[in-house]
């Protein structure tokens, strides 16, 4: 059997090129913690920095019979491998981005179903607690807090005083409070 330790990269490289299984093995042997090493110091991961080195070696295997080498072998995995770690970083990147836009889309998506199912709530529950509300206590109520008028503003406008505006105002509030508390306890 031949020593395929004493060959040079072009002899392994031509060897390969016909499918010689012993060339390969030996580059492996020669080349493989090289790139390893080359391929953690770019990722600064062993895990990928494996997968990268086993890609390159795997793809040196399939095409072999179409290798065309015009520097050396070395040079040659140097730059297949940083080419692998290169796309691996931008892959892992842009995996990255869009896990986190995903994330973030859902999380806002999230807070606004929940905020606009709140707000249905709220509103729906005010309008039961207007609804409760004498016609006049109702009328002195939406002026004071919807119109946002002032009590003197409001007894002006409705021939009232300012007593009777504060008092229904006062009251249309203990109304509201507690159709609202009753709303949110049935629904805790």
């Amino acid at each position: 059997m031949t020593t395929y330790g004493s060959y040079t990269d072009l002899e392994l490289a031509a060897l390969l090129r016909g499918g010689d299984q012993y060339a390969f093995s030996e580059i492996y042997d020669r080349y493989m913690p090289l790139l390893l090493r080359h391929a953690v110091d770019m990722l600064h991961d062993e895990d990928q920095a494996q997968d990268v080195v086993q890609d390159i070696f795997q793809m040196l295997w399939e095409k072999a019979g179409e290798l065309e080498i015009h520097t050396s072998f070395s040079a040659f995995l140097y730059k297949a491998t940083r080419f692998r770690v290169l796309k691996q970083i931008r892959h892992s990147k842009i995996a990255s981005q869009y896990t986190e836009l995903v994330k973030t889309e859902f999380e806002k998506g999230v807070a606004s179903t929940d905020e606009a199912i709140d707000e249905k709530e709220l509103a729906f529950k005010i309008e039961k607690g207007l609804a409760k509300l004498p016609a006049k206590m109702r009328e002195v109520f939406e002026l004071s807090r919807m119109q946002d008028l002032s009590h003197k503003e409001i007894a002006k406008q409705l021939h009232l005083s300012d007593h009777t505006v504060k008092r229904q105002v006062s009251n249309a509030l203990k109304i509201m409070r507690e159709s609202l508390n009753k709303g949110l306890s049935l629904f805790i």
